[in-house]
């Protein structure tokens, strides 16, 4: 059976596009893999900490090592980890914030890029230091923006530090099968905006056809 991991970053609620699309990937996808075991995680409304200095000292002590306090600090770590692993599809609604990902989603991030559990780190290998870990997995980022053309070879596509970002830090971990679906226009609404959303939601149901 196929897992999903779905996760919504967007501190909006009834406003926000990226959780609204990506709740009508799911179903979408739900409706064409009805096999699909779906697991959801809000860490807009349920905010994921970021890492402290005892996270820090933690996460670099060898697994068997570990003071019991060390284990609860690594513990929402752990399960984040663990939903990344089991899942085959993660579809992740992420809107951008001044060009680039929330705070909120970054404290995901840190939490998730973990040496020994997501890479591997082997100074002793000079071709290949860092190692990836997840292996066959899909991700889906729904994002929605103020302006539009963030797009490759669109007029704000050079300040589109998002995308990019995520490209790198999954890729970092061994997912490379990424597509963007974006909407644009929120700040203008109108025309704009509708014909953006209709645009998202074709590619939606064309993937999840699939």
């Amino acid at each position: 059976m196929r897992k999903l991991l779905h996760v919504d970053s967007s501190p909006r609620v009834e406003r926000s596009h990226t959780r609204r699309l990506s709740a009508e990937f799911v179903e979408s996808w739900r409706d064409s893999h009805p096999e699909t075991n779906i697991v959801y995680r809000d860490i807009g409304r349920n905010p994921i900490p970021h890492v402290t200095e005892e996270w820090i000292g933690a996460a670099f002590t060898p697994t068997n090592q570990r003071t019991s306090a060390q284990l609860d600090t690594l513990a929402l770590s752990d399960r984040l980890v663990d939903e990344l692993l089991e899942a085959d599809v993660y579809v992740m609604g992420i809107p951008m914030y001044n060009f680039g990902v929330s705070s909120g989603f970054k404290a995901y991030i840190d939490q998730i890029v973990r040496i020994g559990r997501t890479f591997l780190f082997e100074p002793q290998d000079p071709g290949a230091i860092y190692k990836p870990l997840l292996t066959g997995k899909t991700l889906y980022v729904i994002t929605a923006s103020g302006d539009s053309g963030y797009e490759p070879g669109g007029v704000n596509a050079r300040i589109n530090h998002l995308a990019p970002y995520l490209h790198t830090v999954f890729q970092f971990i061994g997912v490379t099968d990424i597509s963007v679906i974006s909407v644009g226009s929120d700040e203008f609404g109108g025309e704009r905006l509708q014909d953006s959303l209709a645009r998202a939601r074709k590619a939606i149901a064309e993937i999840s056809a699939r």
